[in-house]
This record gives C-alpha cells, sequence and structure tokens, in this order.
C-alpha cells in the first residue's frame, strides 16, 4: 500500500495504515500494549466519552532523518501533557513508560509508512484516551482506552510554509477563564470549530481568539498558539494565558530563540500590541509555523512582512526545527527519541 503514496503530494488527512495500537485500564490497572487492525471500536452506548466528554488527545511526529534513522520529536512532552490533561478532566493517563512504548510500538509497526527523507511528509501519531464505563449521571469512568493511530502527512494547509491571513473571531469564545483551555480535551476542538467555519467563509483560513473575559488580550489560533517577533527582532513574545494549550512546538522555538539571542516574553499580550510585531505566527504539531501576513480586528487590519514570503526570523525558526526533525542539524537539546532505521 505505501509504496502507492505520492509522498511529495500528501495532504494533512486520516490514512488507514491497517494498523494501531492499543491499551485499557480495567480493574484498577493498565493492560499490555495490543496490536490492533479493526478500525472501529467495540464501545458502550453509555460510555462517558460520548455522555459526558471524557476524551482526549495528543499530537506528534515522526521523522525518518538524513542519516536514515527514524525518530519521533519530544514524545515525552506529550505523554506528560496527556497525564496533565486527564488528571483535569478526571480521568485515569497511562504511565510515561507506557506511553512510549505504544508509541515505538505503533511505529515499528508502521515503518513503511514514515515518508522517505527528502519529500517533506512525516509520519503524524494519534494518541487518545477516552472513557469506557458504561455511565448514566455526571461521573467518571472506571475503565478507560488509550490508542495510537499513526499515518503519514504532508503540510497542514496547502501551501506548506506560506502566509495566511487571520481574523480576530469575537463572536465565538474558544474557552473560558479557568476552564480547560489549557489542556487538549476533545470537546476544546468542537467549541471552536463554529467560529473557525465562520472565519473560512469570510475568507480568513485561520482565526485569533481573545480572552473571553475582556476580549483585550490575545490568547491563541484556533488550532494553534500564537507567537510574535518585536520591531526591533530582538524579542520572542508569546501570551501567558490560562486558557491556552502549551503548545509543545511553542515551547522547543522558545528555546531555538533563546540559542538565536532573542529574549523571550510569556506574558499578557494586549490585541493592541500588534501594530507593534514585525512578525507574527501560528505554531503547533501540524503545520510547525505558519507565517500570518495579516489579521483583521474589526475595521482595523494589522500586516505583518511581506504577503509571498515569510519574514526573516520566522524563516530562521522553521528551518531549524525542521533540521533537528529531519537530522540535518545537531540534536543538541535531546529532542529526538531514536526508534528505529527507515526502510
Amino acid at each position: 500500500m505505501a509504496r502507492r503514496i505520492d509522498w511529495k503530494n500528501l495532504g494533512f488527512a486520516y490514512k488507514d495504515t491497517g494498523a494501531y495500537v492499543k491499551a485499557e485500564y480495567k480493574n484498577g490497572a493498565w493492560g499490555e500494549v495490543e496490536v490492533c487492525s479493526d478500525p472501529y471500536l467495540n464501545l458502550h452506548v453509555a460510555a462517558t466519552c460520548l455522555h459526558y466528554g471524557q476524551a482526549c488527545f495528543e499530537g506528534l511526529k515522526v521523522f525518518c532523518g538524513k542519516e536514515g534513522s527514524i525518530a519521533a520529536f519530544r514524545p515525552d512532552e506529550n505523554a506528560q501533557r496527556l497525564i496533565d490533561t486527564a488528571h483535569r478532566v478526571v480521568m485515569k493517563p497511562p504511565p510515561k513508560e507506557l506511553f512510549l512504548e505504544a508509541v515505538d510500538k505503533v511505529v515499528e509497526l508502521n515503518r513503511e509508512f514514515v515518508p522517505p527523507y527528502g519529500t517533506g511528509a512525516s509520519l503524524y501519531l494519534r494518541p487518545l484516551l477516552i472513557g469506557s464505563s458504561p455511565h448514566v449521571g455526571v461521573h467518571p469512568s472506571e475503565e478507560y482506552i488509550f490508542l495510537v493511530l499513526a499515518m503519514p502527512v504532508g503540510p497542514y494547509y496547502k501551501d506548506g510554509f506560506y502566509p495566511v491571513k487571520a481574523y480576530v473571531q469575537e463572536e465565538f469564545d474558544r474557552a473560558a477563564p479557568h476552564g480547560v483551555g489549557n489542556v487538549k480535551v476533545a470537546g476544546n476542538y468542537a467549541a471552536g470549530m463554529k467560529g473557525d467555519m465562520s472565519g473560512k467563509e469570510k475568507g480568513f483560513p485561520i482565526c485569533l481568539y481573545l480572552d473571553s473575559a475582556t476580549h483585550s488580550y490575545i490568547d491563541e489560533f484556533g488550532t494553534s498558539n500564537f507567537l510574535a517577533i518585536t520591531d526591533d527582532g530582538s524579542r520572542y513574545v508569546t501570551p501567558d494565558s490560562s486558557s491556552v494549550l502549551p503548545s509543545i512546538t511553542n515551547k522547543s522555538l522558545q528555546r531555538i530563540a533563546r540559542d538565536f539571542g532573542l529574549s523571550v516574553e510569556r506574558r499578557p499580550v494586549p490585541v493592541t500590541e500588534l501594530e507593534r510585531f514585525s512578525e507574527v505566527g501560528a505554531c503547533g504539531t501540524a503545520a510547525v509555523i505558519t507565517p500570518i501576513y495579516s489579521i483583521t480586528h474589526g475595521d482595523k487590519n494589522y500586516t505583518f512582512g511581506r504577503e509571498d514570503r515569510a519574514g526573516e526570523m520566522l524563516t530562521r525558526l522553521y528551518k531549524e526545527i525542521q533540521g533537528i526533525q529531519y537530522g540535518e542539524i545537531e540534536d543538541r537539546h535531546g529532542w529526538m527519541r531514536e526508534i528505529g532505521a527507515c526502510r
């Protein structure tokens, strides 16, 4: 099946590779990692994931490096974030060791689907944790299913690393103060879907959300963290908000920015400060960095750099993190987990 894939023209979409892994929590303990092929789950009609939103997930990428080794980018961080999310919505998270074992196993099973080096594609992993016990009445599940699927993917946006126009969405809020915006629960994405679709209908590929209490401060884009470079090029700015998901990509880019000599400011960012930035990006696992050419906020329109290409610093950051992921640049921070050799 993998031999027929056009690696250089992959989109970002689900593809059934024929194998994923699963582990179940029952009777107070996690079971072994099992290999599965049936893409349909046998799930009770009253499972808590269906009725009370006990569902959370992660996303990470695996790369075939320049020297021929397969490596996952910071899966230990994803394991910890899933643990944090699970605790927030009263679920039983898989231990880090089990999470990493599942990652290694699903990559091994899907080795032929790891895109070759030089194609610009990667193997995307989707860990998922759901409550499976039947309850009608708000109650946390006693049993859980943890699974990891894999699929080869190309750029999240069809044009790849290319500037897009954004729209400040104020008709719909994505997350509430002290809610669950800072964890990766499935419901967060359903909550933002209406606003994102509304933005697309207006001609904007991506929406920026403000804090839902005052609509004065920047939170994040619909599926990505917000980052900006100041006019003088010396500072990397990203919001500090309890409603923002702690992006592993953003965390990594902050480290790289410091390596480049920039100061990193994680702080409240007033939306009025947009006029002081020379470059703005949306960052996350799927797209890595999406350069933002303009942001429309009511009757105001802020522009950043050129419409036909990303700014200098965002380009440096993008090339650096991709270089580390593909083994072209030294993994000086120990971010890559080697799993085996490319096919």
